[in-house]
């Protein structure tokens, strides 16, 4: 089971980036899936999620209306589109897929994301 992230790197403020987590060894389709982030001394916090139907959930204020999430479940992949960056949005991006039914879940191993002029 691996869930690879990438498209992480340094952004100046007001750029965009968007991350990919591509998934292999499980059943994709079947996993709700979500995007965390990690800053320097802060604690992991929840920043978007999917639902294997589709269905988007915001868990952080501040990113609403700037990431999006989405998923393509043929290429086994979701998806982190991030607009009008900050230099808050600093910091490790972390892929999590969830299947709820079977207690099932798995970490990828971060990409960074740098905001700085």
């Amino acid at each position: 089971v691996q869930l690879v992230e990438s498209g992480g790197g340094l952004v100046q403020p007001g750029g965009s980036l968007r991350l990919s987590c591509a998934g292999s060894g499980f059943t994709f389709s079947r996993y709700d899936l979500s995007w965390y982030r990690q800053a320097p001394g802060k604690e992991r916090e929840l920043v978007l999620s999917i639902t294997d139907t589709g269905d988007s959930t915001d868990y952080t204020d501040s990113v609403k209306g700037r990431f999006t999430i989405s998923r393509d479940n043929a290429k086994s992949t979701v998806y982190l589109q991030m607009n009008s960056l900050k230099p808050e949005d600093t910091a490790v991006y972390y892929c999590y897929a969830q299947w709820r039914l079977y207690n099932l879940r798995y970490w990828g191993q971060g990409t960074q994301v740098t905001v700085s002029s």
